[in-house]
């Protein structure tokens, strides 16, 4: 069977839609032998949001090479549509594929702030930094209509919880007034992804996140305005994006960025696929040196799982990015401690006792 080449579909990044693993029937795309014309291009995909009735809006880990043990994701599902993303796999669970679909068909916890809430008045509830951002984006576009991070904010702060914040977007900002009260209070630290400074290449792996430029210009409203921030170089692309890991950092610490971390390139399950898929459309002549580079820091394979190999990678290449890294924080000024590690949970309130005390303004 001969597979036909799909065009991108516009503003999207996936160039197909697979079956998720566990569907018991698997459609296949496939050519019919008939000739395409212009009245054959894809069709502009719109994107759904769907009710996510979840039971609770903590979720739990153990993972000994990440600085956190619970996490909250408002949304399944991303918009920005990164060729990329470690949680396109996420969508088989709902019956769905990790291509088109994990662009399109979003779901939505639109009564996150109350279930985060309920958690945190329940009596036996500990108080430990929160990290949103760490899956899907919190801040992909729909969040501009349905404000459910603004929502969690405002629980946030009620309570004085401390939470970092992930994003690649710069409607961050949007929520500079509560994020200003929280910093006060050592209660918040927000990352900023940076993968290229190179507007075409971003908009190709993230054709609806924000463009670099915006990106940096949120580190400094942020900076600017007391928040701790971060940059995140991630993911570093070998062969196709890691040439620009200092010019990145330079930006980011002339934007006001106080530290700096990176994340290698991670191909989980079907997102290996789909990344090579869109790298042989995007950088066809790139693409086997890229495979290559990848392999070489993943033990032969596209992908590694294993704890405290997953994020940097392993081998010469590997070292070498870490070892570039680590010079130019050093140089410039972003090698000091990750500001999460500071963050108080000692203000920690129930309403009862904070009720009366807490506003934006005190």
């Amino acid at each position: 069977m001969e597979h036909l080449q799909i065009p991108r579909a516009p503003g999207r990044a996936a160039l197909s839609n697979a079956t998720g693993r566990y569907e018991q029937r698997k459609l296949e795309t496939f050519d019919d032998g008939w000739p395409r014309d212009a009245d054959d291009a894809p069709a502009k995909l719109r994107t759904t949001v769907t009710p996510d009735k979840a039971r609770s809006i903590i979720a739990r880990n153990t993972s000994p090479d990440i600085g956190f043990d619970r996490s909250i994701n408002p949304y399944r599902g991303c918009e920005h549509g990164c060729i990329y993303c470690y949680a396109r796999p996420s969508h088989a669970w709902l019956g769905l594929s990790p291509g088109l679909d994990f662009e399109t068909r979003l779901f939505a916890k639109h009564d996150a702030a109350a279930l985060l809430r309920k958690a945190f008045m329940a009596p036996g509830y500990k108080p430990a930094m929160i990290a949103i951002g760490t899956n899907t984006d919190p801040y992909q576009p729909i969040e501009r209509r349905l404000k459910i991070m603004r929502a969690l904010l405002d629980v946030l702060l009620e309570f004085r919880h401390p939470v970092s914040i992930t994003t690649k977007s710069d409607a961050v900002v949007r929520d500079l007034d509560p994020l200003q009260a929280m910093a006060r209070l050592n209660l918040v630290h927000v990352t900023i992804s940076v993968t290229s400074l190179d507007k075409s290449i971003a908009r190709s792996l993230e054709p609806r996140a924000a463009a670099p430029h915006r990106r940096l210009a949120a580190i400094r409203t942020l900076a600017d305005a007391g928040v701790p921030t971060a940059v995140n170089v991630a993911p570093v692309i070998p062969g196709l994006t890691d040439h620009e890991l200092e010019a990145i950092l330079k930006a980011a610490a002339e934007a006001g960025a106080s530290s700096a971390r990176y994340i290698a390139l991670r191909l989980p399950i079907e997102v290996k696929d789909l990344f090579e898929e869109w790298l042989r459309a995007e950088h066809p002549h790139r693409a086997d040196k890229v495979l290559s580079l990848i392999r070489g820091m993943r033990g032969g394979k596209l992908n590694e799982s294993a704890f405290g190999a997953r994020m940097k990678g392993a081998g010469p290449y590997a070292d070498l990015i870490a070892a570039r890294f680590a010079r130019a924080v050093k140089r410039l000024g972003l090698d000091r401690r990750q500001e999460e590690a500071w963050l108080s949970t000692e203000g920690f309130l129930r309403p009862a006792a904070s009720a009366r005390q807490l506003s934006l303004g005190f």
